[in-house]
């Protein structure tokens, strides 16, 4: 009889309730799965992005490369907790390295902006593979744990190094020119923040379309049966890490320019919390709910601050809202879709 019972399709009123936003969001996906409706979403997107240097005043500008500065660092952290699994608790390691490679070259050895970003893949990949070899055999809080002690080893090592600028950093990174133009405004800046994020989403979406990508994504669903099927975890895992900290080094190249400066203040533990928390806001592994939770993570503290009572207390309330999103939505804003 249970079996029996088992067997039915449940009655109507029994079926599971889906909430309103997952409905929102259902709703988006299959709007999305249009190849028209797509297309004019996106030119819709392209034209408002491209057009807001001429009405968007330095302010609003401002707030917007942070945004794309931070959609980059969420965009490459996502390779490596997205699409495989792998809890990077250090992230901010590589952008630090790529912020101090191109500082370190252009103030102490007068190169060219250009030629230190393919430095900075190099060294980049040089310490994934120092870290990544030795230990990403390790899983969950032990991979934890030894991401954020190498983080911790490079926030202290350019604290005590002179050609790092010690406790002062590297200051008055020149800026760098394209084709005659010195990047040196704010509508240049977020041109360039835009194309960058621009190639990174293409990067990514690459990354995940292809063969690699539906291998890490196994290894991350299920390690051991994707090593049982004879996918080699380690040497994937390990490339998925190295691609991670390319993305990380190459946004702190630009980091640093944009800044003209690099310390070690800015490599604290909370700004991987901050890039993770975009990540897991969003929905890991959707590219564009990491785009959404970045955007959010970075913009609605600012729009909390012109609000009455709110103002004074906006991280407060930022924390609140994001402890309830986390509550009623744990897989975040939109998150990969389910069949």
């Amino acid at each position: 009889m249970d079996k029996m019972n088992n067997a039915l399709p449940p009655q109507e009123g029994n079926a599971p309730k889906v909430g309103f936003f997952a409905k929102l969001v259902e709703q988006a996906y299959e709007f999305m799965d249009n190849k028209r409706n797509r297309w004019i979403t996106l030119g819709v997107l392209a034209v408002i992005a491209a057009t807001v240097p001429l009405y968007g005043n330095a302010y609003l500008l401002n707030v917007l490369i942070t945004a794309m500065f931070y959609m980059l660092l969420a965009l490459g952290l996502n390779v490596i907790i997205g699409f495989t699994g792998l809890c990077d608790l250090g992230y901010i390691a590589k952008f630090a390295i790529g912020a101090y490679t191109t500082g370190i070259l252009m103030l102490r050895f007068n190169w060219s902006f250009w030629l230190t970003i393919p430095a900075a893949i190099v060294v980049a990949m040089l310490a994934a593979v120092a870290t990544g070899a030795p230990t990403l055999r390790l899983r969950s809080d032990y991979l934890a744990i030894v991401t954020l002690g190498f983080a911790e080893i490079i926030r202290i090592t350019t604290r005590n190094l002179e050609i790092t600028g010690k406790a002062t950093g590297l200051n008055a990174i020149p800026r760098p020119e394209f084709f005659g133009i010195r990047l040196s405004k704010m509508t240049h800046w977020y041109v360039v923040f835009l194309i960058l994020v621009v190639i990174f989403v293409i990067i990514t979406n690459r990354i995940k379309n292809s063969r690699f990508g539906r291998a890490i994504e196994f290894i991350r669903e299920d390690e051991d049966a994707a090593e049982a099927m004879g996918i080699d975890t380690t040497r994937y895992k390990l490339w998925a890490y190295i691609m991670g900290a390319v993305l990380g080094a190459i946004a702190g190249c630009f980091y640093a320019v944009k800044m003209m400066a690099i310390t070690p203040n800015d490599l604290t533990f909370t700004m991987s919390a901050n890039v993770l928390l975009a990540v897991v806001l969003g929905g890991m592994g959707k590219i564009p709910g990491v785009i959404m939770g970045a955007a959010v993570f970075s913009i609605l503290p600012e729009l909390l601050r012109d609000v009455p009572v709110v103002g004074d207390m906006r991280m407060l309330f930022f924390g609140l809202l994001l402890i309830i999103v986390m509550i009623f939505r744990p897989q975040g804003l939109w998150p990969e879709r389910r069949r």
